[in-house]
């Protein structure tokens, strides 16, 4: 059992059950949409392909993957209290990222499902993995004491809300730098299984292929809809959501090192491989990628991740709120300065391979 000590580093909503960490804009979101004018979405132009993807999920690789095993009948107070909440975060985290995608995708099926059958069909099985997923992780929890209240997660999370098109982007982006930072952890701990801290860890390889076909999905969603690809502003756009993806997953992890740590991993490498490969996987839909290869990416970067550890000292320090404000001041337009200095970064222009292999 988790000592007293341990278990005081998390509020709880009641006994073993975790207060949600506070939402800010590093952390998973929730989302809702224009359900009337994704219904109204022409797919014809890539009807095949769709198909082709339902009966992918139709299969339900799967089915009987997510199966709790002997694996788990041990105690983790082997883990060190540092390890240990770090671990509790990172199941957290993620398993509000898979909660969310349950969520909107359950939506999208009942919205659609009079006026759209393909697409509410798809909806509805991606629902059914990340509810599998969700509660693999939350079930995870519970080995150390923790669990979350998803019920109390649908009904007190802000749902932010975006068009059609920013959906598309949003969430292909994150089904695909899901794959790569679920294979690269497993392929890691496949060569150095001293590191696998937990058994979760196992079955990141098929479940990574879930995440894969999601993004498969939203690549043949955005195909069947060109035209929200194939002008100016669709550039601009991919520029941002890329951006906001990857730097929001570099900012986190940095923060985290101890944790990658933990699994053999240096934070830094490792995103920056996934990043590599999330940014070569997008040029395949999208019309741009970031150029990530420049020094002046991670660069920018670091400017603030250092930043945000002087934010971190301001905000424990004791002074009052006003002076703490005008301390921080700096820092915050420093990260909008740089943040913004990433996304004007020549782009690398990848539509017009449309039709080649990329």
């Amino acid at each position: 059992m988790v000592n007293t000590v341990e278990k005081a580093q998390f509020e709880e909503l009641r006994p073993g059950v975790k207060i949600p960490a506070k939402q800010t804009i590093l952390t998973p979101r929730f989302y809702t949409t224009d359900f009337e004018a994704m219904a109204k979405m022409d797919i014809s132009a890539n009807e095949d392909e769709l198909k082709a993807i339902l009966e992918e999920f139709r299969a339900d690789y799967n089915r009987h993957h997510f199966v709790r095993d002997e694996q788990f009948n041990q105690t983790w107070d082997n883990l060190d209290e540092d390890t240990r909440r770090l671990f509790i975060e990172f199941l957290e985290r993620s398993c509000t990222a898979e909660f969310s995608g349950f969520l909107l995708y359950k939506e999208l099926g009942r919205r659609l499902k009079n006026k759209s059958p393909l697409l509410a069909e798809c909806f509805n099985l991606m629902s059914r993995d990340e509810a599998r997923h969700a509660g693999f992780l939350n079930k995870a929890m519970s080995d150390f004491d923790m669990c979350l209240d998803l019920g109390f997660l649908t009904k007190n999370n802000k749902y932010t809300h975006f068009a059609p098109k920013f959906i598309f982007y949003a969430t292909y982006l994150s089904e695909k730098i899901g794959y790569w930072r679920y294979i690269t952890i497993y392929r890691h701990l496949e060569q150095h299984p001293e590191n696998r801290i937990y058994p979760i860890f196992n079955f990141f390889e098929n479940w990574c292929q879930d995440e894969n076909r999601h993004g498969d999905f939203f690549d043949a969603i955005m195909k069947a809809t060109p035209d929200i690809l194939n002008d100016w502003k669709a550039r601009l756009w991919c520029r941002f959501f890329l951006l906001s993806v990857f730097a929001t997953m570099y900012l986190n992890d940095v923060q985290r090192a101890d944790f990658y740590a933990a699994l053999g991993l240096n934070a830094r490498e490792y995103d920056k491989h996934v990043i590599t490969e999330t940014n070569k996987t997008a040029g395949r839909v999208f019309p741009v990628i970031l150029d990530v290869e420049t020094p002046e990416f991670y660069n920018r970067l670091e400017v603030c991740i250092s930043n945000n550890e002087q934010l971190g000292q301001i905000a424990q320090s004791n002074q009052a709120a006003p002076l703490k404000l005008l301390r921080k001041l700096p820092f915050y337009l420093s990260n909008v300065w740089n943040l913004a200095k990433l996304y004007f970064i020549n782009p690398i222009r990848v539509d017009n391979l449309a039709g080649t292999v990329k």
